[in-house]
């Protein structure tokens, strides 16, 4: 069966591909190895020839000497041991001529040696009458051998040069046609490794996106995934996983949908009731019954403030997970925040001023908007009349800084490690609060904590100088 990229795994095909890689480099790298190996081969058989030239023709200048010494005693003796002498160092001569110089040399590099060969034979053989002119010849003419030989072994030596050249220049063309081969080879690597990188890359980048989706509670985007086998079926079982969670998602709106409307009608009947028999309706109360039926108003609209907490609390929770981030530029939006709770804090004759920025970053405004909104509004509630109230944005490396400081009492330092757990109210609570008011149930620094912890960032409360009010801080990470 062939190979089939669609039908592979991720893990199969990442080892197809790290295997192409290496048996394209592996290959290179053999057959330099081959290469190496074969100028290796020619090195040690060109210096073997050159070593057996160079003593042939050391041999060839031995057998000369030879043949003068054993030709001029002849001359003189007129021995004719002495001319078989001759004979055998001519013909050992000859011998290394014909079967080890002139096989590698050209052949015309023997001819000067053998005309002076026999010239000399020549000489040798002549009548004895003119012995003394032969023998000055023959003197003559050893030294012409003796030119022919130097001449052998000059062309041997350049006969080695020549090869040693030769080597070299192949020596060099194999290094940079091996250079070519690895070069191709690295960028051919490269490509393919970039090719698979991108083509195995591109579904993990989809998967991350659709996990991130789905722990951000968007449902609306189908999952659908390419690539290997495993990642579809990874991709199919998100996609079921996403269809699961919408529908769960579903489920819970309309659960805080229907808990909200049968809480809050029969804890509206009930107060109604509690404020007629308040009012007299039923009949004058006493002094002992008109304070029950205060101690249950007052308990009734606590019950219906912590149900509204409770609920708004879960609804936040729920969409600090569905955000639209945008550009959001931070300065602007704590003065739109400012201007909405205007009459607040202008009826308690409060200063509040926003300095810094400008100072972009990628945020939903609603949800950035409202934990701004809480800190600002628990602000005006705990500064004491005609107080300043500063929202400073601020930058540090990779983080962007709002900080909102007040001049209350601050926060005690018993409640300074619980102050954002839901429903935690603190020891120190407003003063002067309106006849009948409900004081803080403590869910608007919990939801402040969920919306900027569904944005990357954190919110915490700063240490306190002495005398001085909270100041809180929310960090949000600054996207290159």
């Amino acid at each position: 069966m062939l190979f089939s990229p669609h039908r592979a795994s991720f893990r199969q095909l990442l080892l197809v591909a790290f295997l192409s890689v290496a048996g394209l480099l592996a290959g290179v790298a053999l057959r330099g190895l081959f290469t190496l190996e074969r100028l290796l081969q020619q090195s040690r058989a060109s210096a073997d020839q050159a070593v057996e030239l160079s003593a042939a023709a050391q041999q060839l200048a031995e057998r000369g000497v030879a043949m003068e010494r054993a030709a001029r005693q002849y001359m003189v003796l007129d021995d004719p041991l002495l001319r078989q002498r001759y004979d055998e160092a001519r013909s050992e001569a000859e011998r290394l001529l014909n079967d080890r110089l002139v096989p590698q040399l050209a052949a015309s590099a023997a001819a000067p040696w053998r005309d002076h060969s026999n010239a000399i034979v020549s000489q040798l053989n002549g009548p004895r009458a003119t012995r003394p002119q032969r023998e000055a010849n023959v003197a003559s003419m050893f030294r012409d051998l003796d030119g022919a030989t130097a001449a052998i072994a000059a062309e041997v030596r350049d006969l080695g040069v020549q090869r040693n050249q030769r080597l070299q220049a192949e020596l060099e063309e194999a290094r940079v046609g091996l250079g070519h081969q690895v070069a191709g080879a690295i960028v051919f690597a490269a490509l393919a490794a970039l090719i698979f990188g991108l083509w195995l890359s591109r579904p993990m980048k989809r998967l991350e996106r659709a996990v991130v989706a789905l722990g951000e509670s968007r449902f609306e985007q189908p999952v659908r995934i390419g690539g290997p086998a495993d990642l579809r079926t990874l991709g199919q079982r998100l996609e079921w996983l996403r269809l699961r969670l919408k529908e769960l998602d579903e489920d819970k709106a309309r659960f805080l949908r229907h808990i909200s409307h049968e809480l809050k009608t029969p804890l509206a009947a009930l107060r109604e009731g509690v404020a007629l028999l308040e009012d007299g309706v039923a009949g004058r109360l006493s002094e002992d019954q008109r304070e029950v039926a205060r101690i249950l108003g007052h308990n009734t609209r606590t019950l219906q403030t912590q149900i509204e907490d409770l609920l708004r609390f879960n609804a936040a929770a729920f969409e600090a997970r569905r955000l639209v981030r945008r550009p959001l530029e931070l300065a602007a939006l704590c003065r739109l925040c400012v201007e909405a709770q205007r009459l607040q804090w202008q009826a308690r004759q409060l200063r509040v001023q926003v300095h810094g920025g400008p100072l972009e970053v990628q945020a939903d405004a609603e949800k950035l908007g409202a934990a701004i909104a809480n800190l600002l509004s628990n602000a005006i509630r705990f500064s004491p009349a005609g107080a300043s109230i500063g929202l400073t944005v601020s930058q540090v490396p990779g983080w962007a800084h709002i900080d909102v400081a007040d001049a209350g009492p601050g926060v005690a330092e018993a409640d300074r490690k619980r102050v954002f757990e839901p429903f935690y109210r603190g020891e120190r609570q407003p003063e002067n609060l309106p006849e009948g008011a409900v004081r803080g149930t403590g869910i608007g620094l919990s939801i402040v904590h969920e919306y900027v912890q569904a944005h990357g960032g954190r919110v915490e409360l700063l240490p306190q100088a002495q005398g001085t009010g909270a100041r809180f801080r929310i960090e949000l990470p600054l996207t290159e």
